[in-house]
């Protein structure tokens, strides 16, 4: 049983990332933090350390429950952390478009907006 593994490698074969060099990239420009420090590719991760994860604009966040060193398939990744990120996290651009209307459309043949058109549309936009 394992003590300790490079946090890259633990955050690839968790499938956090989909490449070793991808999980080290994130690791050398502060993307990956442990409690609330910034940590090095070569950090020796152990279990129940929390793991920050600033991931495509999410924020995520683990718990470390099992350290794997080679790659599994996602079924046996997932009992090895525990997501922590809470749901507004995960939900955060699906809240900022509810509520949105669609892209303005114009009737079929009905050409270019004229000049005074576009004032008017600017008017109703600008409330």
């Amino acid at each position: 049983m394992l003590k300790k593994v490079r946090i890259d490698k633990w955050l690839w074969s968790v499938r956090i990332f989909k490449s070793r060099s991808m999980a080290t990239d994130a690791c050398k420009s502060s993307k990956v933090k442990v409690g609330e420090q910034n940590i090095k590719p070569s950090y020796l991760l152990q279990r129940g350390e929390t793991v920050l994860v600033k991931k495509n604009g999410f924020n995520l966040t683990f718990k470390v429950i099992d350290l794997l060193e080679k790659r599994v398939s996602a079924v046996l990744a997932q009992p090895c952390y525990e997501d922590l990120t809470p749901p507004e996290e995960l939900n955060k651009y699906t809240d900022w478009f509810v509520g949105k209307g669609r892209p303005e459309a114009r009737e079929k043949g009905a050409g270019r907006p004229t000049k005074k058109d576009r004032r008017e549309i600017d008017r109703f936009k600008d409330f």
